[in-house]
């Protein structure tokens, strides 16, 4: 029987490189529980060697209030599922080098990590954290070379980021979404889905 999604929704659209600071943007039909309508910053990437990412839209039912040591109780600023591996860590991205120094550049103007003291402080104060900072539990990994053949799989396509305060701006379906707007309309049929082809 023909595959209907291979059919209908498979693109042959050239896509970009992994490297450090790409987004890997999931295809629509992807189920896995981690990684459905997910978008992925690659924090670290080698061929040769692992590669590491973020899952930055999938959202928790929790706050980093009430998981991180440091942080007052009622600090009410959400915490993401960065992916399924070492979901006893924590990682923050961030804008705030000046505030919040010690991190490590991904993309200009962006940080991984950093002084932990200094981030207590600024959450502590109650300053603005959308857009300048977001907190996930987990990472997502991939061995040598697994994740191109994921690619050669089209499992994932490959985009530039956005500015920095829009990669740390919304969550979940609706941010895949607005991702694969960004990426042009041969991506448009991507949007329009249906969540089962056969059912339609």
């Amino acid at each position: 029987m023909t595959d209907l999604r291979h059919m209908l929704f498979d693109f042959d659209f050239p896509t970009g490189k992994p490297r450090t600071g790409a987004l890997l943007v999931s295809e629509p039909f992807l189920r896995e529980a981690y990684f459905s309508h997910s978008v992925i910053l690659l924090i670290e990437h080698d061929a040769r060697s692992n590669a590491m990412g973020i899952v930055l839209n999938k959202s928790t039912n929790y706050t980093i209030g009430q998981v991180i040591p440091g942080v007052d109780d009622d600090v009410d600023v959400p915490l993401f599922c960065g992916g399924p591996m070492s979901l006893d860590r924590l990682y923050f991205l961030h804008t705030l080098d000046a505030l919040i120094p010690g991190g490590r550049e991904i993309i200009p103007g962006l940080w991984i990590g950093g002084d932990f003291e200094a981030m207590t402080d600024y959450v502590n104060s109650r300053y603005p954290t959308q857009g300048r900072i977001r907190f996930f539990v987990g990472y997502s990994g991939w061995d040598p070379q697994q994740l191109e053949g994921e690619l050669r799989k089209k499992v994932w396509t490959v985009a530039a980021p956005p500015s920095p305060a829009r990669l740390l701006t919304g969550d979940d379906d609706a941010y895949w979404h607005r991702i694969v707007h960004s990426l042009g309309p041969e991506y448009r049929g991507w949007l329009y889905h249906p969540e089962n082809p056969r059912a339609n």
